[in-house]
């Protein structure tokens, strides 16, 4: 164990303790510091990063907030790992090429998944963590060790809420893949728990860490383009051969079409543009309008590909292939998120911001400002990145070229890593991963009922009036 190690478990106190006799985690580590002593420069009060944190809020109606509660510092993050199919081993394989993790047990229902990803670590580490692959409620017992800071989450969506709840009751924070809940109860349901719990429940929104929407982002922050606006966000990929896989998301994505008809997937497109406009920080998502188009996506590639004594054939397909969505902000700002996964396209988020000055568009990237050169036309990136160029990206960039999707997987884990061993507020919190994540449930109601309009609710109490800046 390094000195830093002990240092941490000197000041951490017993989460499982805390839980029983309702301690404030923030108070009694706040307590442990001033009592040990500690030098300031030994556990950085500021956040290096440049990230911005949020003001203190005011306590939540149903329990404490959880807005500008920062994780508890320590030196090496214990980590555990739900769920380890492709997505899940991925991201396995960034948490272990980042110092100071030590990944402690693993879980899946497929046991060659967790020996791989056991293998995996053994690999890496030297350590064989514990497995956990005794039937789909085995994560239960995972939940249940007391040498966990941080459960990651990456299963099919309807296991989100019960794992994640489960991880924080247990006493770890908890970080679920996208989107991190179906159900507007279930985003009530996270909510509640981390309030109770004291226990962080983080959307893991990598979109949020690519290098353009951070660069973008620090221009926001900048007012380069004024007043904002209006933002566009979408999540348009073919992805009509992975749902129709034998495996993997195949066996569980395609389900969703046959019963949910809205936008399944918004915080791809949506997670960014919420950042650029403060939402939950400053503004609020107030209603949302919904509508789809006709079903026929699946259809006709199950006509093309699909065998005619597969199964696929008995099922029915609801969900409209292309759902646009329009939310209404508190402070009167317009938002559009489409959603399309089944037809023939090149992948788009839009990733669109338009303030009175200007605005930024994506797919590919482009900025126009009023009064610059070339009139009307459109200019690129290249000419802001040396000013505005994050300072994730500016130092970890390099490390993170070859790490999936572009590099922002695995800045999202470092700056969650640095964020737990720092004790400093995470970027995304509970109530963001509720209010992006309603977008599924909304919509689908919308849809429902002939477009009318849904409100959102108000996940933060009222916190978000007091907080500024934006998330990341």
């Amino acid at each position: 164990m390094t000195t830093d190690d002990k240092k941490a478990k000197e000041l951490q106190v017993s989460r499982r303790q805390l839980l029983r006799t309702g301690v404030g985690l923030v108070g009694a580590t706040g307590a442990g510091l001033l009592a040990s002593g500690l030098a300031a420069g030994e556990l950085s009060s500021s956040d290096p990063a440049g990230f911005v944190s949020p003001v203190e809020t005011p306590r939540a109606a149903n329990g404490e907030t959880m807005v500008g509660v920062k994780f508890e510092a320590r030196g090496t993050v214990r980590l555990g790992v739900i769920g380890v199919g492709s997505r899940g081993t991925g991201m396995l394989g960034n948490f272990l090429a980042i110092p100071h993790v030590q990944v402690n047990a693993i879980c899946d229902s497929v046991k060659e998944h967790a020996k791989h990803a056991q293998e995996m670590v053994e690999k890496s580490s030297g350590k064989k963590p514990e497995i956990y692959a005794n039937g789909e409620h085995d994560y239960e017992n995972l939940c249940k060790r007391n040498d966990l800071d941080f459960i990651y989450i990456a299963t099919p969506w309807q296991w989100h809420a019960p794992m994640g709840i489960a991880a924080m009751k247990g006493g770890a924070h908890a970080g679920l893949e996208v989107p991190a809940v179906v159900t507007v109860e279930e985003c009530e349901q996270i909510v509640e728990t981390s309030e109770k719990t004291r226990r962080h429940c983080l959307i893991m929104e990598n979109c949020c860490y690519g290098e353009s929407e951070l660069l973008v982002l620090n221009m926001v922050r900048a007012g380069m383009f004024g007043e904002l606006l209006h933002g566009e966000g979408a999540y348009i990929h073919d992805l009509r051969k992975i749902v129709n896989e034998d495996r993997s998301e195949g066996l569980w994505r395609r389900e969703w079409h046959t019963k949910l008809n809205g936008n399944m997937y918004p915080t791809h497109g949506l997670g960014p543009v919420a950042n650029y406009m403060g939402i939950n920080r400053g503004d609020k998502f107030e209603y949302i309008v919904s509508m789809s188009s006709p079903q026929a996506g699946l259809d006709a590639y199950r006509e093309a590909t699909v065998p005619k004594d597969s199964p696929k054939w008995k099922e029915k397909y609801i969900c409209g292939d292309m759902n646009t969505s329009l939310i209404k902000t508190a402070k009167g700002r317009t938002i559009m998120v489409q959603h399309d996964v089944v037809n023939p396209q090149p992948y788009d988020r839009i990733n669109l911001i338009k303030g009175v000055k200007g605005m930024f568009r994506g797919y590919p990237d482009r900025i126009f400002f009023d009064g610059q050169k070339g009139e009307e036309a459109y200019t690129g990136l290249d000419a802001y990145k040396e000013q505005y160029e994050h300072k994730l990206w500016k130092e970890h960039g390099k490390d993170a070229e070859d790490k999936g999707h572009g590099g922002m997987d695995y800045l999202m884990l470092l700056r969650l890593v640095q964020c737990l061993r720092e004790g400093l507020e995470p970027d995304i919190d509970v109530y963001d991963a509720a209010a992006w994540s309603a977008i599924g449930g909304l919509s689908e109601k919308s849809v429902a009922e002939g477009s009318a309009p849904q409100k959102f609710p108000d996940f933060t109490h009222g916190a978000w009036k007091q907080r500024n800046g934006s998330a990341i």
